[in-house]
This record gives structure tokens, C-alpha cells and sequence, in this order.
């Protein structure tokens, strides 16, 4: 098929949410069964505190709920610091892609710095699946 929408699926990873403080926002644990690739997007809305950062860390794991670590930068598509934000970063979307060989994988974004309205979400997309067309 030529189409994209029957050859990927998409997860929320982290539901549309305002964040007020500095409390990470952890991602929903993906599993990668039957798919070979693996991106995030984030999305940003307007972001009201003057001087806030938000990191971007990517975990793996070989169990779903135990064991995850960082993913090493050679097994990245693009880098965190890239898929990362400051409070100047209104409205944007970012993506970071994942190449390791782990099944599970986890996002989590920890702002600093945060005492404002922080909207963001981030969904994962799986493609490259094993089989098609995928629902």
C-alpha cells in the first residue's frame, strides 16, 4: 500500500496536558512488537513562563514495567537536546527517532525553571510493521 495512514500506527504517549511546575511528565511505555521504526513527536502550545526548559529523555527497556535506561545517542534519530524546548519554543513540534533493538521504549519531558502554563503533548508512531494494513 502507498498510503501512510495503513502503515503505521499511532500511541499517546502524553496526553495533551498543562504543566505548572517542575514535575516530569512520563510517557505512556510503548512496545514495539511488530513494528520495526519508531519516532515521537512533541508538541508544544504557548508557553507562559519567561525562563522555563524542558529536557527530552528516551528510555529503553527489555521489560515493560522495570529496567528502563537512557538510550545511547547512537541509537537516537535526531538528538534529546534537539527534541528538547525552552519557553521561547510556542507552538512548535519536535520528533525524535528511535533505531535501538530494546521492545519498550519511554519518554519523559522534565521542565526546570517552570512556573507557568506549559502545554504539551507527545505521540509515538510505529511503522514499518509486520503486518499490514495496520487498524
Amino acid at each position: 500500500m502507498r498510503d501512510i495512514a495503513s502503515n503505521i500506527a499511532v500511541r499517546a504517549v502524553i496526553a495533551p496536558v498543562v504543566v505548572s511546575d517542575n514535575t516530569a511528565a512520563v510517557g505512556t511505555v510503548i512496545d514495539r512488537l511488530g513494528f520495526d521504526s519508531l519516532a515521537y513527536v512533541i508538541a508544544t502550545g504557548t508557553l507562559a513562563d519567561a525562563d522555563a526548559t524542558f529536557t527530552v529523555l528516551l528510555e529503553e527497556s527489555d521489560a515493560s514495567g522495570s529496567g528502563f535506561t537512557a538510550v545511547a545517542d547512537a541509537d537516537l534519530i535526531g538528538t534529546e537536546a534537539d527534541a528538547s524546548f525552552t519557553f521561547a519554543n510556542d507552538g512548535v513540534v519536535r520528533k525524535l527517532g528511535y533505531r535501538g533493538h530494546k521492545r519498550y521504549t519511554r519518554l519523559t519531558i522534565t521542565p526546570a525553571g517552570n512556573s507557568g502554563s506549559a502545554p504539551l503533548a507527545a505521540v509515538a508512531i510505529l511503522g514499518h510493521a509486520a503486518s499490514r494494513p495496520v487498524s
